[in-house]
């Protein structure tokens, strides 16, 4: 079995940030993804190896597990060892196989979840209930599976669906009102098998996508509103876009460029409690004619010599 350089296989640095490997996968998953290379066998092999670098890359434990696997594998080459590198004594004597494995959904529908190299390194053990009157030590679990799932902020917003189809086993799955970049959901025995039979649980990982009106930061949203130096100066009202309408903010005479107004209510619901919802805040952009007209331009000069 030869060894796996994931690095090489994404295309980025040792020292690599999570947000550059993410970067990295999600530009070659879009490229090499099967629904965009239809039959392309060698795409499909890509992809799968892209997506189980990203795994073990972008979680930290099995990143420094992995960090530790290729530090030894290189000292064993350079010391030029008869045989072959022993997998197996490796992963016993750093304490066996760590950590839930992790597959992207699309793997699933593969042959193969991971390569052998792998599940040399990492197995497929996680965490699941006890079955009754059976010992804990005598009980091989069901892996879990980690799946990143992109959502817009407006689903956030009001809850959405996804449909998620592993083999024959079909599942809707409510992504709740509040969801966050970083909230998981469980979605129970929809996976594959285990060693004992038992289907797997997936976890999605939700992200929640940029949204160009909108910032959230926490509960609370924070967006822009244009309006006219008339208004700025002599007050009124303007409509302001919201995740659930319009609403209509009163600007008061005077308002100065770049003020803040809160709107009540009107942000991001609570995660389990989506009835409590965050603010709304809103900053005033001031848009200054280019032209006036004749009558304007009087006015403007006599209000200007009253001060």
């Amino acid at each position: 079995m030869e060894y796996k350089d994931y690095y090489k296989i994404l295309g980025v640095d040792r020292k690599a940030s999570v947000d550059e490997i993410k970067k990295a996968y999600r530009k070659l998953a879009m490229q090499y993804h099967p629904d965009r290379n239809p039959g392309d066998k060698q795409a499909e092999e890509r992809f799968k190896d892209f997506n189980e670098a990203y795994q073990v890359l972008s979680d930290e434990q099995k990143r420094a597990r992995y960090d530790q696997l290729g530090s030894s594998y290189s000292d064993w080459q350079r010391r030029g060892a008869p045989g072959n590198f022993n997998w197996g004594d490796w992963a016993s004597q750093q304490g066996g196989r760590g950590g839930a494995s992790q597959v992207n959904l699309d793997e699933l529908f593969g042959n193969g979840m991971f390569s052998d190299f792998f599940s040399s390194i990492f197995g497929g053990g996680g965490a699941r209930s006890q079955r009754p009157g059976v010992p804990r030590s005598h009980q091989r679990m069901a892996p879990q599976y980690q799946q990143p799932v992109t959502i817009s902020l407006k689903e956030a917003y009001q809850g959405t669906v996804r449909q998620l189809q592993v083999g024959d086993r079909l599942k809707e799955v409510k992504l709740p009102a509040g969801a966050r970049t970083g909230t998981k959901v469980r979605v129970s025995a929809v996976g594959p098998d285990g060693p004992d039979g038992q289907p797997s649980d997936i976890i999605l990982l939700v992200e929640v996508a940029d949204d160009p009106s909108f910032e959230r930061q926490g509960n609370d949203l924070h967006t822009q509103a244009k309006i006219d130096v008339f208004t700025a100066l002599l007050g009124g009202d303007t409509h302001v876009d919201t995740l659930s309408g319009k609403v209509v903010l009163t600007i008061p005479a005077g308002t100065q460029p770049e003020q803040v107004f809160r709107v009540a209510g009107r942000g991001m619901p609570q995660l389990k409690n989506p009835q409590v919802k965050g603010d709304l805040f809103v900053r005033i952009k001031v848009q200054v004619p280019r032209q006036l007209s004749p009558k304007q331009k009087k006015l403007l000069k006599e209000a200007s010599q009253s001060n």
